[in-house]
């Protein structure tokens, strides 16, 4: 008996691959069919190498040909396997670019009270002190402190024209540029906004102000993983994020969510890597002693798990929240301890922008090249 062709794929349409919504024809798995009187040969491409998948299909090839073809067929079944083509993932979200701004770096926690802003105030004034031209965007819309902690609360940002168009002038203290929905509001009132308002009050901070040329813009995130981020994300093509962390298992285990919500294929923002914060408490009186008070090196150990960098410690000291309450970063005090744990914090945040930079498409023809002093951004 000869064997056609076309009643060959007419059965192999009524089969499907596992894993595929289309059927073997129509998915492109069936690559090849030949018939030589009752043989026929089946050339077929798979996208998974799992071998009861091919198993299966080989199988069910050949009940489809004997059932509905021809029941003493000799059949073959050949099976090529090939991963399918890298593609850009599916409804990535990307923003458009600040003209001017080099590096847009997102500091965010997966639960309040870690110490982010904080840490985002301290890594602003340590950029600003390397040479870097940095601003800070106050994007905690519900629990706005860098006013505070830069101690220009009652500080109001002037409108200036650039081109055509008026925008804010941020305000400036310790070489950083500042924006903050603090400045709109008075010091009892609470921001009750829905997530669009808060979107729309965010975006005008963002486009509306005259940044000028900035070597890193640093956006102070609210807690957790929420709509806030999101239109961040959507407005923004950030460079990068850092995760800021406490070691105590229940600060780690949204620290943990956090790095997820970044590593989304929808997302898709490089993780720069997880900070500990209150990392350990040194006494006064007993320089050398440490207390592990919240854990020892969990937010390290993490880093470790989920394969990101660990960009360092800083410790639980009393100046640093004295400081903060002052409106004067405690990274700004001269020769102590507290200066060089941010400084090697801060380099380690920007040799991990330096890497990703040289290893990832920039967000702008512009990136970081070196590390050493004012000249470290070059185009």
């Amino acid at each position: 008996m000869k064997l056609e062709k076309s009643d060959i794929l007419k059965a192999l349409e009524t089969i499907t691959v596992a894993g595929e919504g289309k059927n073997m024809v129509e998915s492109g798995a069936v690559k090849n069919v030949i018939t030589f009187g009752d043989e026929v040969i089946v050339d077929l491409v798979l996208s998974t190498p799992a071998l009861h998948i091919r198993k299966r299909a080989e199988v069910d090839v050949m009940k489809a040909i004997h059932d509905k073809v021809y029941e003493k067929a000799k059949v073959k079944v050949n099976i090529k396997v090939e991963a399918p083509t890298a593609q850009a993932p599916k409804n990535e979200i990307k923003g458009k670019p600040i003209p001017g701004i080099t590096n847009i770096i997102a500091v965010a926690s997966g639960k309040g009270g870690v110490g982010k802003s904080t840490v985002t105030s301290n890594l602003a004034v340590t950029l600003a002190k390397m040479g870097f031209n940095v601003g800070l965007l106050d994007a905690d819309i519900y629990g706005p402190s860098a006013p505070i902690m830069f101690d220009v609360e009652r500080e109001r940002p002037l409108s200036v024209k650039v081109g055509d168009k008026s925008k804010m002038k941020p305000i400036e203290n310790y070489g950083v540029k500042i924006l903050s929905i603090g400045f709109f509001t008075q010091p009892n009132q609470a921001v009750v906004w829905r997530g669009p308002m808060a979107a729309k009050a965010l975006n005008q901070m963002i486009f509306d102000a005259a940044w000028g040329e900035l070597d890193f813009l640093l956006l102070d995130l609210p807690p957790g993983t929420g709509d806030i981020h999101l239109s961040i994300m959507q407005s923004l093509p950030i460079t990068g994020a850092v995760v800021v962390s406490t070691p105590q298992n229940v600060a780690l285990a949204d620290a943990k969510k956090g790095v997820a919500m970044f590593q989304q294929e929808s997302i898709n923002v490089p993780v720069l890597g997880i900070i500990e914060n209150m990392a350990y408490f040194t006494p006064e009186e007993l320089p050398n002693n440490k207390y592990y008070i919240f854990g020892k090196e969990g937010a390290k150990h993490l880093a470790e798990d989920l394969d990101v960098p660990f960009l360092g410690e800083i410790p639980l000291v009393q100046s640093i929240r004295e400081a903060g309450d002052i409106g004067r970063p405690a990274a700004l005090q001269t020769a102590t301890p507290i200066e060089k744990a941010f400084e090697e914090l801060t380099k380690n945040v920007v040799q991990e922008v330096v890497n990703r930079n040289e290893s990832l498409p920039p967000t702008e023809a512009i990136k970081i090249t070196t590390m050493a002093g004012c000249s470290a951004i070059k185009k």
